[in-house]
């Protein structure tokens, strides 16, 4: 990397959701790790809530990201952005539903995974996805992986975002026990599907190292596999640290810089005036 190099995240949490420190704790903590652009990112699934933004707060959030953007001008870039979840018929990340906040980007994720008579929860807690994968899901676990792959593709489709977020979440259900063999022809099958879809859509996804922060993986998301493909596909990628505290902000970033190098990639994207720019790593 060269001395202009922009250390930059965009997926940024805070006590407006789920995360652990207030937005300008968090802007301090990126000026003493050198951060040059740092984006917020708080879980919304306007105009509904549960452990998201409620919806009455987005204004007060958006005026607190806009008071440090101008307060931090000079110093660091602040942008506004919205963790915005995908649940059909409920909830998407679409610019034109969120144009009264005016964000300068969005992620779309899909934590919410529907069977019959109810959802699960991608990362949610091992043994309740198992219960609720035997409910919904007649304990076809590979069904259920399947729909969370077809929410996604979905979600590419209907949406409107910037970055995709976490697009393998579902690993995270094998950190505890195995759920599903990652090795398998059928899931390789979803990865090359969704990474078709991925592509055509245009998006960047982020290589998100929270599920190493947490303790819940040994490596980013997506896998080594998965970014191999994406690369193959010519599908941007940004490193994005998903922190829900201030010491976790650039939680394995030197390393993922290292870690995009190794599936063949010899850039970043990073979120700008102007949409999405780029710089050689």
């Amino acid at each position: 990397m060269n001395g202009t190099f922009k250390k930059t995240n965009f997926h940024t949490h805070t006590v407006f959701c789920d995360g652990k420190n207030t937005a300008e704790e968090m802007v301090q903590a990126a000026l003493a790790k050198d951060f040059s652009v740092l984006g917020f990112s708080a879980h919304s699934m306007y105009p509904f809530a549960s452990y998201h933004l409620a919806p009455k707060q987005h204004a007060a959030y958006c005026a607190e990201i806009r008071r440090l953007k101008q307060g931090y001008a000079g110093k660091i870039e602040i942008l506004l952005g919205f963790e915005a979840d995908f649940i059909e018929g409920f909830c998407a990340p679409r610019f034109d539903r969120y144009k009264d906040f005016a964000p300068d980007y969005l992620i779309g994720s899909v934590h919410y995974v529907p069977g019959s008579g109810g959802y699960f929860e991608a990362d949610g807690a091992p043994d309740d996805v198992s219960e609720r994968i035997r409910s919904y899901f007649g304990g076809n676990e590979k069904k259920a992986v399947q729909e969370y792959f077809a929410c996604e593709r979905q979600m590419l489709r209907k949406g409107d975002f910037t970055i995709l977020g976490h697009p393998d979440l579902i690993r995270i259900q094998n950190s505890k026990r195995v759920l599903f063999d990652e090795e398998t022809s059928w899931y390789k099958q979803e990865l090359a599907a969704l990474t078709k879809e991925i592509a055509r859509s245009g998006v960047c996804v982020e290589i998100n190292t929270g599920g190493m922060a947490r303790g819940y993986l040994q490596q980013p998301y997506p896998s080594p596999y998965f970014l191999g493909l994406l690369h193959e596909a010519g599908v941007p990628v940004t490193i994005c640290s998903d922190a829900h505290k201030v010491e976790l902000l650039d939680f394995w970033f030197p390393e993922a810089v290292q870690y995009a190098k190794a599936a063949g990639y010899t850039e970043l994207a990073f979120c700008g005036s102007g949409g999405l720019q780029f710089q050689n790593i």
